[in-house]
């Protein structure tokens, strides 16, 4: 109650000369003071506009000039919001959030969508699948541009200002929406060398008890190594274990095409090693659960056209690609 009704004074009472200007400057200041309410930094709310820490300083201050509030306690050490600040948020947010519904209404009759879009997405989902379509994406709508973050963590879609996140697995956030694109088959795999000096195992018992070295994506947060594999008997967990972590799944590869382990990977990342012989499938009678494919966005980000377009436009080419390379490494689908 307390942005709008500031909104609303701020947009009826200033001069006709200058109302557009400031309007416009008070909309820059709100958004300015929602990523700082939501990343609890100037400098983090900063990185993330793309602005100065004194822009967004100053920016905070006139917002608190303009309501006669202080919106956060500031120390040199912390900042946090005031109840000021706790009560000005939620309305802040659904001043916004009536912008830009306002704005992708337009955008939708126009047919012209513009702006930044803020994806992220696993390493090698990214690389392999969505980067490369992105300039096709882009030639389409030229006044889109995409800013693509590519991470093998988890990530936080509000936190960090995300419009769209790709993944792999169960979300853990049951707040969001959830877009399936697709199975994706998994394979375990090692080298022709590791194979030649371990053996190749032909089931998950065997590679737990033979001690094979497992190659392990790691990330801060991640839980015990635990390998979902169909048995005889339907799914079963495997606690795995080996030398070898890493966050970053495209190292993982590199180390099994060197000999170093087994890796379990989706498909679409080793189906030309498979097809060259450079990896060979392991525990074939006890293969991995597919993992599922899917994209996150918040409920309203799916209202933005540019969010919705580049969306189908990836899942279309993504459940294609996926597709191929099962049928690629002639695994089934």
């Amino acid at each position: 109650m307390l942005c709008h009704k500031a909104l609303f004074w701020y947009c009826c009472k200033k001069p006709k000369s200058i109302k557009k200007n400031q309007t416009m400057s008070y909309l820059e200041n709100i958004r300015t003071f929602v990523r700082v309410y939501e990343l609890g930094s100037m400098s983090a709310a900063g990185r993330d506009l793309r602005i100065s820490p004194a822009v967004t300083s100053s920016r905070i201050s006139q917002l608190e000039d303009r309501l006669s509030v202080r919106l956060f306690q500031r120390t040199t050490r912390s900042l946090t919001p005031t109840e000021q600040g706790k009560a000005f948020y939620g309305g802040a947010c659904e001043v916004l959030e009536a912008v830009e519904n306002a704005e992708a209404n337009v955008v939708n009759i126009t047919d012209n969508p513009k702006g930044s879009l803020f994806v992220a997405a696993p390493l090698g989902v990214g690389r392999r699948l969505i980067a490369p379509q992105v300039p096709e994406f882009l030639a389409q709508y030229p006044e889109v541009s995409v800013r693509l973050r590519l991470t093998d963590r988890k990530i936080d879609l509000t936190t960090e200002g995300l419009d769209l996140a790709f993944f792999l697995g169960q979300p853990e956030d049951s707040n969001l929406r959830i877009r399936k694109i697709a199975d994706v088959p998994r394979v375990l795999c090692a080298s022709p060398e590791y194979i030649e000096a371990h053996g190749n195992p032909v089931s998950g018992e065997q590679l737990i008890a033979d001690g094979h070295e497992c190659l392990n994506l790691r990330f801060p947060g991640a839980p015990e190594f635990q390998w979902p594999l169909i048995t005889d008997d339907g799914p079963k967990k495997f606690r795995v274990s080996g030398r070898y972590e890493c966050d970053d799944g495209d190292i993982l590869t590199d180390w099994a095409l060197a000999g170093h382990g087994i890796a379990m990977k989706p498909t679409f990342e080793v189906s030309s090693y498979i097809t060259n012989g450079q990896l060979v499938p392991v525990a074939v009678n006890t293969p991995p659960e597919n993992i599922q494919m899917a994209c996150l966005f918040t409920h309203r980000r799916r209202q933005d056209p540019k969010t919705r377009l580049f969306m189908e436009f990836m899942i279309e080419r993504i459940g294609k690609a996926v597709r191929n390379s099962s049928i690629q490494a002639q695994l089934p689908r």
